[in-house]
C-alpha cells in the first residue's frame, strides 16, 4: 500500500469538519499539516489529528516535506493566492469552489499548473456521490431518448439567516450563482455535457444584509454582488437548461434539476449532497419510478473527489484530470462569468472552454472508497 499521501490543510472554517470527517481516519491519506488565520483554531485542529503540525502560512504548508497535496477550504477571495503558491512550490492543490474569485484569476490558476506540472482539483465533489452519477449513467443509457432541456432551481432568502460570518457570500467572488452555482452547473456538465454559449439576466434586491445569529448578530454586511441570477444554458449536445438562483426567495416547490428528453424526464437529486432519489418518468406513463444507485460513490462525504484525486478512493491511479477537476471548475467559472456578463450587455455570451467529462463512477461501495 505504501505510506499514506500527506495532505497540507489551510482554512479551517465551518466545512472544513465535513472534510476531516472523511479524510481523518483514511487509510489512503493522512492531513500532515494544518494553517489557519487564526493560530488557536489550528492548534485545536492539530490536537485532534495523529501527528498534525501547525505551520505559520500556505508557503510553509506548500514546502512541508510530507504535504503532497493542499487542500484549500479558504474563501474564494483566496482561491487563487493559494493554488498559485502550490503550483510555484511543485505542490497538487485540491480546494473548495468556485476555482477562483472571477475567470481572469481561474485561467491563471490552470495555467500556472499546467507550465509547473501540477494537478488542480476543485469541488464540488457531490457529483461524485451516487445521485449526480446514476442520472448521468441513465441518461447515456438512452432512458430518456435524445436529452434537449433541463431546469434547475435553487433559492433561499441569504446565508446570513445562519451563517456567523456571512460578509464573503456577499463580496467578489460571492453571491448565489459562485455560490450555489457550481453545483448545479457542474451536475448538469456531467449530466449534459459542457455548455456553448449562455444568456443571463441578474438583479440585487438590496445594499445591505444583516446577520440574523452569533456573535456579529444586528450586524450589517454591504452587498457587492448580484443575488438573483437567472439565464439560459445553449450546451454544445444542443439541449437547453434553464438555471435560476438566488438569495432574494423564500422558498421553492420546485425540483432541484429535471432533464427532459424525447422519451422521458428525470429528477436529480439535490446536487449538494452525494446521494437521493433519481426519478424517471417514461414516454406514456403517468407515474414517476424511483431508479436503483447504479454508479457513483456509495456513503460519501466531502473530500471524496481529493481521495480520488490522489488514488485512494479505490479506483487505482488517476490518469489527466481528476473526476473533480481544474478543467471543469475552469469550465464552470466561465459559464457562470458568462452568466453575469450577458446579463450586464444583454447579449449572448459564447464559451470558449471545452472540458473532456470526467469518466463515470463506477458504484463504489463505502468500505471500497473509504480506505
Amino acid at each position: 500500500m505504501g505510506e499514506p499521501h500527506g495532505i497540507g490543510l489551510v482554512g479551517l472554517g465551518v466545512i472544513s469538519r465535513q472534510y476531516l470527517e472523511t479524510l481523518a481516519g483514511h487509510t489512503g491519506v493522512r492531513v500532515a499539516a494544518v494553517t489557519d488565520l487564526d493560530r488557536s483554531r489550528a492548534e485545536a485542529v492539530a490536537a485532534d489529528l495523529p501527528n498534525a503540525r501547525v505551520v505559520d502560512d500556505v508557503a510553509g504548508l506548500a514546502a512541508d516535506d510530507e504535504v503532497r497535496t493542499v487542500l484549500d477550504l479558504t474563501t474564494p477571495g483566496a482561491h487563487a493566492d493559494v493554488a498559485l503558491a502550490c503550483s510555484a512550490a511543485g505542490v497538487d492543490r485540491y480546494g473548495e469552489k468556485p476555482l477562483a474569485a472571477g475567470l481572469a484569476a481561474s485561467r491563471k490558476v490552470m495555467a500556472a499548473a499546467d507550465a509547473a506540472g501540477t494537478r488542480v482539483g476543485c469541488a464540488p465533489d457531490t457529483v461524485l456521490g451516487t445521485g449526480v452519477q446514476t442520472a448521468r449513467a441513465a441518461v447515456a443509457d438512452g432512458a430518456i431518448g435524445t436529452p434537449t432541456a433541463a431546469v434547475a432551481t435553487w433559492v433561499s432568502a441569504g446565508h446570513e439567516a445562519w451563517h456567523p460570518h456571512p460578509d464573503f457570500y456577499y463580496a467578489a467572488g460571492g453571491g448565489p450563482l459562485l455560490d450555489m452555482g457550481p453545483y448545479y452547473l457542474t451536475s448538469l456538465v456531467q449530466v449534459l455535457g459542457p455548455v456553448a454559449w449562455v444568456q443571463g439576466a441578474a438583479s440585487r434586491s438590496r445594499d445591505e444584509r444583516t446577520i440574523a445569529s452569533g456573535p456579529r448578530e444586528g450586524e450589517r454586511v454591504p452587498v457587492e454582488v448580484a443575488t438573483h441570477v437567472t439565464g439560459v444554458l445553449g450546451h454544445a449536445n444542443g439541449a437547453l437548461s434553464t438555471v435560476t438562483v438566488s438569495f432574494d426567495a423564500v422558498g421553492t416547490h420546485a425540483r432541484p434539476i429535471e432533464v427532459h428528453g424525447t422519451d422521458g424526464s428525470l429528477v436529480v437529486p439535490d446536487p449538494n449532497r452525494f446521494d437521493g432519489d433519481v426519478e424517471l418518468r417514461r414516454a406514456g406513463s403517468k407515474a414517476w419510478e424511483v431508479l436503483p444507485p447504479s454508479a457513483g460513490f456509495e456513503g460519501a462525504g466531502r473530500g471524496v473527489g481529493l481521495l480520488e484525486m490522489v488514488g485512494a478512493a479505490g479506483l487505482g491511479d488517476v490518469p489527466g484530470s481528476p473526476r473533480a477537476g481544474g478543467d471543469v471548475g475552469l469550465h464552470v467559472m466561465e459559464v457562470m462569468a458568462g452568466l453575469l456578463d450577458s446579463a450586464d450587455s444583454g447579449r449572448r455570451v459564447d464559451v470558449t472552454t471545452a472540458p473532456v467529462v470526467p469518466p463515470l463512477v463506477p458504484l463504489t461501495p463505502r468500505d471500497v472508497w473509504h480506505g
